[in-house]
């Protein structure tokens, strides 16, 4: 089971449910459960968008006769699902337990004119953290997940050779059939080499200047293939916290990607791994309870920085520094703490070395995931 298995159990007996998340994060395994224990694809409740026959079922609304539970999988790329599901929701809620997956992001509808409110609940499925992994594989620890990522096939696998054809195989998979499928985007290659000069950008303010001049396609082009590529759960944008007390940047966004072991550079590699810990942290409390939640990074004028800012209910809760050796407490952490009003400062490592200094926190990764109970 995965950890958003016991909320989609306990939501599905009241409304849909819509999982979204990145291509091959496991959110079709996981829906496919709930069609019974060796449900496969071939099961009548289950219909993906993807498989013609499939398509044509959805396109005129012939469902299969008999399931409590309809699985709908990659219903994003029909082009009016989101008046097609309502009027499914609406006319099946009595008869049928209705999950949707999708490798897009399933909330845009927010911003259209179709109004699915009340009818279901949004959880995102994220690749596999620290946590949760050594809750189903205890032998299995930081260095695989830093090494193979946080998706099931690479992970479990643990072969190298295995890793670098699956990398290729998603990055293609999204870019020539994900994109193509949703997006009026004629200039595919472009979108391509911007996908693959992303991973060297990890961590560093994102400069949308340099990415224009180096693939040669305009500014107002880059920043909405940004945008698509967020949507479709390959990379994400932080922006700055704006503290009153000091002059922080205010525009400069930092970029992270949700498969990390792409990045080359071991540091920005480690800094990714740790930022998506905190973002699933922020998005399941955001799922699960409602809260609302912000996970940005601190840094002024001057290029000191902490990495990350946990928000919650518009307010920090803690920040986090990482560091991939036992070093000394980082200068801008005591800088920021003396400044502002986050009331926590935790410097994480890969290393042993635990103790807390005033409001400043130093100690192993492990032991933060498991103290703060990260999913």
């Amino acid at each position: 089971m995965r950890y958003i298995s016991q909320f989609i159990k306990e939501t599905i007996k009241k409304r849909a449910v819509f999982i979204g998340g990145p291509r091959q994060v496991g959110k079709t395994t996981i829906a496919l459960s709930f069609l019974g224990p060796k449900a496969g694809t071939k099961h009548p409740g289950y219909l993906n968008w993807d498989h013609a026959p499939s398509a044509e079922k959805i396109r005129k609304t012939e469902l299969p006769p008999g399931e409590s539970f309809l699985v709908l999988d990659e219903l994003h790329k029909f082009k009016t699902w989101k008046r097609w599901i309502k009027g499914v929701i609406d006319v099946e809620k009595d008869a049928r337990k209705i999950i949707v997956t999708g490798s897009a992001r399933l909330d845009l509808y927010q911003k259209g004119g179709d109004s699915l409110f009340g009818r279901y609940r949004y959880v995102r499925l994220h690749p596999f953290s620290l946590n949760e992994l050594q809750s189903q594989e205890p032998k299995m620890g930081l260095e695989e997940l830093f090494t193979f990522g946080g998706f099931p096939e690479p992970l479990f696998s643990k072969n190298k050779r295995e890793l670098k054809l699956w990398q290729k195989e998603r990055l293609r998979r999204i870019i020539r059939e994900d994109v193509r499928d949703t997006q009026l985007i004629q200039n595919i290659s472009g979108i391509e080499m911007l996908a693959e000069a992303l991973p060297e950008r990890v961590g560093s303010p994102l400069s949308i200047q340099n990415l224009s001049e180096d693939i040669q396609v305009d500014h107002k082009t880059i920043k909405r293939w940004i945008a698509v590529l967020e949507s479709m759960y390959f990379c994400y944008r932080l922006p700055p916290f704006g503290a009153k007390k000091i002059r922080a940047v205010k525009k400069e966004q930092k970029l992270y990607l949700w498969d990390w072991s792409v990045i080359e550079d071991l540091g920005a590699r480690w800094e990714n791994l740790v930022a998506s810990q905190l973002l699933k942290f922020c998005h399941w409390l955001e799922d699960s309870e409602g809260e609302t939640m912000e996970l940005r990074y601190l840094r002024d004028i001057d290029k000191r920085e902490v990495d990350f800012v946990v928000i919650k209910n518009k307010k920090p809760i803690f920040a986090v520094e990482c560091k991939s050796g036992e070093k000394a407490i980082s200068p801008s952490i005591h800088y920021f703490a003396e400044r502002t009003d986050i009331p926590l400062f935790y410097q994480v490592h890969r290393g042993s070395k635990n103790f807390q200094s005033g409001k400043v926190r130093v100690l192993p990764f492990e032991m933060f995931c498991k103290e703060l109970n990260m999913p």
